[in-house]
């Protein structure tokens, strides 16, 4: 097998140092700050019946699923977070690694930081440890409208051996950030001519401020092949960037709209209402595995967690298995105490209800 080429530089590239330097910054932020949203993801409005005669056995009970025809063991996406420091390098070699043991997805964090500098690559090679994970590639939509194209984009996919890119959509964090990339305007016919181009799925992805039901039929309509929803009600990036910012403009900007967003569970639902076939995953907010259960009963295929694998992961790969381990036992819990046997049994049986 030929060597898989690394991304080209693109001329005129902006200087990447700057990029690097602020993925150092969300990494270190997200680890030491308290950036959470103070609105909830919704999913406390629902409970599941409790099922006291389950007539199953909790060892049968099957997690297993498949998300773009490819298997997963469990319907858990280790969500998109870094890449290009050495620190975020090791850290995705825990979370590829733990992906792989356990039969998960993963998406790496924007490589846009490769694209302006192909030796920040290897902190985002992960296939050589996690061979057979459904592996996700990233960019930011908006970088569509700053020279990018389908060169740039494939050939983040190839270098990474992906399955399907994601693309990015975050604009109050490019309003909240200094020097955002703000031009979004045309976005969406570049977007559908990509969809066309490329010869993997993209998958579009907010960043935790949630996709509206009728945002989710336009990206359907270009092309779009899967939705992360990305609700509100977990990491907020205007209060990461407020973080970060070099004046107190910036900062107010963070802080006024800390809290802007539709709560995950809200995209799920609405979502779902328009387009009951599209794959779909539920991210933003989600915290343990009864979380993760309610999003599926509302319609997600799958569902996807940033903030506890990091905290792990930075930890060690010990602490890394042990979370893993711990959000399987509680789905499966849910699964067994609700009397369903399997995802397919927990979406269609209804066991989950609106509390008046």
């Amino acid at each position: 097998m030929p060597p898989i080429e690394r991304p080209a530089v693109l001329t005129q590239s902006p200087p990447s140092a700057e990029t690097q330097g602020r993925k150092a910054d969300h990494l270190r932020i997200c680890l030491e700050q308290n950036v959470q949203s103070q609105l909830t993801n919704g999913l406390e409005r629902y409970r599941f019946t409790h099922c006291c005669l389950p007539e199953l056995d909790r060892d049968q009970i099957d997690l297993s699923t498949t998300f773009l025809g490819k298997a997963l063991a469990a319907p858990l996406l280790i969500s998109s977070m870094t890449g290009g420091t050495e620190q975020a390098r090791l850290i995705n070699q825990r979370l590829a690694q733990t992906a792989q043991r356990y039969g998960l997805a993963m998406g790496v964090g924007s490589q846009r930081v490769a694209v302006e500098n192909p030796d920040l690559s290897p902190t985002f090679a992960v296939r050589s440890c996690a061979p057979d994970i459904l592996l996700l590639a990233n960019l930011g939509a908006v970088q569509l409208n700053y020279r990018y194209g389908q060169a740039q984009c494939q050939r983040i996919v190839d270098w990474l051996e992906a399955d399907a890119l994601i693309l990015h959509l975050n604009p109050l964090q490019e309003c909240v950030q200094a020097s955002g990339d703000t031009q979004f305007k045309g976005l969406l016919q570049k977007i559908e001519q990509l969809c066309r181009a490329l010869p993997v799925p993209v998958i579009a992805k907010e960043v935790g401020n949630g996709i509206s039901a009728s945002m989710a039929q336009r990206l359907i309509d270009a092309g779009i092949s899967a939705l992360d929803v990305a609700g509100a009600g977990g990491t907020s990036w205007a209060r990461v960037e407020s973080e970060r910012a070099p004046d107190e403009k910036q900062r107010r900007l963070g802080n006024t709209f800390a809290d802007w967003g539709i709560p995950t569970a809200d995209c799920i639902t609405e979502v779902r209402a328009i387009a009951p076939h599209i794959p779909l995953i539920a991210s933003g907010g989600l915290r343990d595995g009864l979380e993760i259960a309610k999003t599926l009963a509302l319609g997600a295929d799958l569902a996807g967690l940033a903030m506890p694998f990091l905290r792990a992961a930075s930890e060690s790969e010990a602490a890394l298995a042990a979370l893993t381990d711990v959000l399987i036992a509680e789905m499966v819990t849910v699964l067994f105490c609700t009397g369903t046997a399997n995802l397919r049994e927990l979406r269609d049986s209804q066991v989950l209800q609106r509390i008046p």
